[in-house]
């Protein structure tokens, strides 16, 4: 058995994880620790405030006991927020408290396309104006080109809430309107949007890979211990290496390097 430690803020689109673990039917485990996230706003104070160490390191013990092998903290804008070297402390902090490799879902993104072999992106954010631009430069850092940014514009931002109750076609308009002919991906970088059960539908909407942050999440946890599974229906990032010979199309079997 494998088990990925998942640090999520509040109460949002955390049932897209046992959703996974279905979906990977395998011997994978994704226990789940809810953090404190204070108000449920996009605004960078509040993202600061949702990523400070005491608030995420207040799960590391619960789940250390669950038997987790590595730790992710599932949000991307509550780590791309502290900037490219922040993030790096923040993961760091994660890992000498729970003596677990650990990572962030903006870390993850960063690793996704690189497994991928792509360079060029598209980010369709629903971040507002002024938080959004801080993931593409923690995109830059990582070396990516970002070629089109989307984000929910000036105003308020859509809230946690709001996100999670978002339709498969509202998310679907929002890919469409993002995307850009020279992006060889679409990043859709939102935890508290359901996606979990249809990215191969956004990729084939777009005819290109599609990462979405939940996805992207678990997979991270996976890669930290060195885990591969074959899961076509988690999208091409599931399906990046050849499955092993009899696997059936949408089971989760793991492929052995």
């Amino acid at each position: 058995m494998t088990t990925v430690g998942l640090l999520y803020p509040g109460h949002a689109a955390e049932d897209d994880f046992p959703r996974i673990e279905v979906m990977i039917d395998s011997d994978i485990r994704l226990p789940l620790f809810h953090t404190e996230t204070g108000e449920d706003a996009h605004d960078i104070q509040s993202l600061r405030a949702a990523g400070a160490p005491e608030r995420l390191l207040a799960g590391v013990e619960e789940l250390r006991l669950a038997g987790a092998e590595s730790l992710v903290w599932a949000s991307t804008n509550g780590s791309f927020v502290y900037g490219w070297e922040g993030a790096h402390e923040q993961v760091a902090d994660l890992a000498r408290a729970a003596g677990l490799p650990a990572s962030s879902t903006s870390f993850a993104f960063a690793h996704a396309v690189g497994e991928l072999g792509a360079g060029r992106v598209a980010v369709a954010s629903i971040d507002p104006a002024d938080v959004a631009p801080l993931f593409t430069g923690f995109l830059e850092a990582a070396g990516i080109e970002v070629v089109s940014a989307r984000d929910a514009g000036p105003g308020p931002a859509v809230s946690a809430t709001e996100a999670a109750a978002w339709t498969p076609e509202q998310v679907k308009e929002l890919i469409t309107a993002a995307d850009h002919p020279d992006a060889e991906v679409l990043l859709l970088p939102c935890t508290a949007l359901h996606t979990a059960g249809y990215v191969p539908e956004l990729e084939e909407l777009l005819g290109k890979p599609v990462l979405t942050a939940n996805q992207v999440t678990v997979w991270e946890g996976l890669r930290l211990v060195e885990r591969r599974v074959w899961a076509p229906t988690l999208g091409t990032l599931f399906a990046t290496r050849e499955p092993p010979p009899g696997a059936v199309e949408n089971r989760g079997i793991e492929v052995r390097e």
